[in-house]
């Protein structure tokens, strides 16, 4: 079985306003390459320099560009009453569900984290993701901690980060989540490095920022995977490794919208201030690695065709 792939697109900004053409853009591009669902305002998504009200805004319209395809949106942000408010509102939006992340300025104990998971699903039906980010966050979830919030009602998922480009210790990883979570809730990862190992090791769900920009190459390396073509997703993968050493060092979002720049989908310094692109070195760098295996510019899209299934769930 497939696993599922969840677009992670950028929120371009152009003069410091959303672009909104370019992320409607963005969206109708992953929706029509067929990905199994798209998450809106994660962190590749920019949420962080958006307001609430702005969030609820872009959340609609991404729900319209995707059509038939379900949309996720980040409802992370520092105060719990403003978190809940986001999910009251997506729930009434129609959004597939929700990814939360315990962001916070202050660090954040075990018991506030635990708090803030049961507030949300105790004050909304919207279905959640629970999403393991310590890069951002500054807190790393432990198993017994992950192991309660997921068993919270509500809770769809988990994201977690991907261990290792080695398909058996990423089997082990996955072995111990699977275990510790009901079985309800889809084990999924992050980390586009990690994909093909991780996809090989049976994780159900990929949460790409590869597939916000280049959904159909995100794409061909999931079919591998489904296929047993294990050796071809690992080739494409490594084919990609300027791009992922990219992420490492600056993150998705940084790279995401180099490549949305260099496609055109973007206007040029299309990130929200004070962030700064990669410099000219490194978009050459990526350009002259990575034409092989992306091409210069987009493909047209294939066609849309009903979903196979949604992607928050396991069905597998």
């Amino acid at each position: 079985m497939m696993a599922a792939v969840i677009a992670y697109p950028l929120t371009p900004f152009r003069s410091g306003v959303v672009d909104q053409n370019a992320f409607i853009g963005l969206v109708k591009r992953a929706a029509e390459a067929r990905v199994d669902a798209i998450t809106v305002l994660g962190s590749t998504g920019g949420y962080a320099y958006l307001g609430l009200s702005e969030r609820m805004r872009l959340l609609r319209i991404a729900i319209d560009a995707a059509g038939a395809v379900p949309v996720y949106v980040g409802i992370g942000t520092p105060a719990t009453r403003d978190v809940v408010a986001l999910a009251v509102d997506a729930e009434k939006a129609g959004a597939a569900g929700g990814l939360l992340a315990p962001v916070s300025y202050q660090p954040l104990t075990r018991d506030e984290v635990s708090g803030l998971y049961e507030d949300v699903t105790g004050a909304s039906g919207l279905p959640l993701i629970v999403y393991d980010n310590p890069r951002t966050t500054g807190f790393s979830f432990d198993d017994p901690l992950l192991a309660s919030v997921a068993a919270l009602p509500g809770v769809t998922g988990i994201k977690t980060a991907g261990v290792s480009d080695d398909p058996g210790v990423a089997a082990q990883r996955y072995a111990a989540l699977r275990e510790i979570v009901p079985k309800h809730v889809a084990v999924g990862f992050s980390g586009d490095a990690f994909a093909a190992a991780s996809m090989i090791a049976g994780y159900e769900v990929w949460h790409s920022v590869l597939a916000g920009v280049l959904p159909g190459v995100a794409l061909d390396l999931a079919s591998a995977v489904s296929r047993g073509d294990g050796a071809h997703a690992t080739v494409r993968s490594a084919a990609l490794a300027s791009l992922w050493a990219l992420n490492a060092r600056h993150a998705g979002m940084r790279t995401s919208a180099a490549i949305a720049e260099h496609l055109g989908i973007a206007a040029p310094d299309c990130l929200p201030r004070p962030l700064l692109g990669l410099s000219d070195d490194e978009r050459r760098e990526w350009r002259h690695s990575s034409t092989r295996s992306t091409g210069p510019r987009a493909r047209p899209s294939a066609p849309r065709c009903p979903r196979r299934r949604r992607a928050g769930e396991p069905g597998r």
